[in-house]
């Protein structure tokens, strides 16, 4: 009689999912390998969401994750469109929405996040209103753009998310307002420099910019919207896009009984508190050595290594999780690259280079110790930034914010910390 293969079941086929399950047969899993996601679209890239896939029509196929054939070759198995509404991790099944139940020997969580949509009145019965998290969200923000030659947007949130947003609009054409809470853009990721040049930025392109702004009401009127703010401002929109963050999907865990903080905790091998168990991506709460405390972090590159992590462990591996963060972003012909994190900076200083306004580096510091770089077009403080938290060196500041110093590793080091 043959032995019976394990079976891993990953539920979320975005970029945590994907990465894991090509990670897993590339580990030497033999068992199945089964992928399930609501989504019922063969899985994609999320970033160009914001960004260029917004703005063009390179359509979908050009964003994959993986070809289909891709998944047929590696014997990964697409559960496409299928919800799963529980788990046990006594009877080590899921249950899904139709009744069906699949038994499983490891599970991987890879269940990501959703939009945070804000309580605000009258916001169920908006016209035109969207996230941005789906490619049927873009579909449905697209599609209103194309019933008229001009539209009136208003986008909720001043974040990355939002910003990025309120680019691709632009280049469609579109007329963007974009309403923030707090008194600068960006305010919980970056220093008010940085801010400011992203203000600037959008205002410079035709973006409306308005912060301190608390949107508490939304009033459809035909086709529009009227947007209503607690200062007594009011703006009109033919559509609204919500973009003032997410809520991590963790339902699923918590049915389970595994330990939850600001995600599904886990460990170094992102094992959660079931031997059972692994969780990958935006929904986990994990432990960063560089920074000494556990973090939450919403990137591709994080999603991408812990995936790789989780299959390693699982092929009997002990692998550990210490990974820089890094992130990106793209508005206009701008690019941002982003390594460490910021939080807890009490010094900042700022490089700009002389022949080019538009390039410059943000330079976060606790002290002495460097937590993180912000780079405008400027790859190469992006690089150096990185290796120089890595390697923990001590760093001569007058050096690193003057212009006419070249922009060396070796120029930039004083004494090891």
């Amino acid at each position: 009689m043959p032995t019976k293969k394990p079976v891993c079941v990953v539920i979320g086929a975005s970029h945590a999912g994907v990465n894991f399950a090509f990670a897993l047969r590339k580990e030497g899993w033999e068992g199945e390998i089964l992928l399930y996601d609501a989504d019922p679209e063969l899985p994609y890239h999320r970033p160009p969401l914001s960004k260029t896939y917004l703005s063009n029509d390179d359509g979908l196929d050009k964003n994959r994750l993986q070809a289909a054939e891709r998944y047929n070759k590696e014997q990964i198995v697409l559960k496409l469109g299928e919800t799963v509404v529980s788990m046990d991790g006594q009877a080590k099944h899921i249950v899904l929405a139709d009744g069906g139940i699949q038994p499983y020997d490891k599970l991987v969580l890879a269940t990501g996040a959703r939009p945070f949509m804000p309580p605000i009145r009258g916001i169920d019965q908006a016209k035109n209103l969207f996230p941005l998290r789906t490619a049927a969200d873009v579909a449905h923000i697209r599609e209103v753009l194309r019933l008229g030659t001009s539209k009136e947007v208003v986008i909720i949130g001043g974040g990355y998310i939002g910003l990025e947003t309120a680019a691709s609009l632009r280049k469609l054409g579109a007329s963007v307002t974009v309403l923030e809470r707090e008194e600068r853009v960006l305010a919980r990721v970056t220093a008010p420099e940085m801010s400011a040049f992203f203000n600037d930025l959008h205002a410079a392109h035709g973006v409306k910019v308005f912060t301190s702004k608390n949107v508490v009401a939304i009033e459809p009127h035909g086709e529009a919207n009227e947007v209503h703010c607690s200062d007594g401002t009011v703006y009109k929109a033919d559509l609204i896009v919500v973009g003032v963050g997410i809520v991590v999907n963790k339902e699923l865990a918590q049915q389970a009984g595994l330990t939850i903080d600001n995600g599904i905790r886990v460990d170094a091998s992102a094992r959660t508190s079931d031997e059972s168990i692994f969780a990958i991506g935006d929904c986990t709460y994990h432990y960063n050595p560089h920074y000494g405390r556990y973090v939450r972090l919403e990137s591709v590159q994080n999603a991408v290594d812990q995936a790789k992590v989780a299959a390693a462990a699982i092929a009997g591996k002990e692998p550990v999780y210490d990974t820089l963060p890094w992130f990106w972003s793209d508005q206009y012909d701008v690019k941002l690259q982003m390594v460490g994190l910021s939080q807890g900076y009490n010094q900042v200083l700022v490089r700009k280079e002389a022949e080019n306004p538009n390039s410059f580096s943000v330079w976060y510091f606790l002290d002495e110790v460097l937590l993180a770089v912000d780079a405008v077009n400027q790859a190469k403080a992006y690089v150096l930034g990185t290796k120089l938290i890595k390697g923990g060196q001590r760093i001569d500041k007058t050096q690193l914010a003057d212009p006419t110093v070249d922009f060396k590793l070796a120029n930039l080091l004083s004494e090891s910390i």
